[in-house]
């Protein structure tokens, strides 16, 4: 079992002003991260979402575009709230998280590894939802 403090402690420090816009880098549980008081965004495509299984609290939002994927973020942003960005096995999030902190004043955290490596640790996927943003789910 992966050590909880160390990932709250190191989150507690996300949230200062001093951190906001930049990227930071970190592999939590799947535990960890239904629990961390970020926002958790899948960036991953629907196709991926349905075929893999999503985190229950993860909001479902495809990077497609920077300049499309802000636009429909930025309603689901609490004031100063983290994101935390995770993909299938993180070479997205890298990317997608070194752009994002360019134009965000929130710090930005890139879930190493991805869902597969969740599932590597025994993390097992729930099926998306439409209430979490996955537009090819009937419920």
């Amino acid at each position: 079992m992966r050590c909880f403090a160390p990932f709250l402690i190191a989150l507690s420090c996300l949230i200062t002003p001093a951190s906001a816009g930049q990227v930071f880098t970190a592999q939590p549980s799947a535990q960890q991260l239904q629990d961390a008081p970020v926002l958790l965004v899948d960036i991953r495509q629907p196709h991926e979402w349905v075929e893999t299984g999503v985190l229950p609290n993860a909001l479902l939002l495809p990077f497609d575009t920077p300049d499309t994927f802000l636009a429909a973020l930025r309603p689901h942003l609490q004031p100063g709230q983290p994101v935390a960005l995770i993909c299938r096995t993180g070479s997205r999030t890298s990317r997608a998280a070194r752009i994002l902190a360019q134009e965000m004043d929130v710090p930005v955290i890139d879930v190493q590894g991805g869902m597969f490596g969740l599932m590597n640790a025994g993390y097992a996927p729930e099926r998306p939802t439409r209430a979490q943003g996955c537009t090819l789910c009937q419920h």
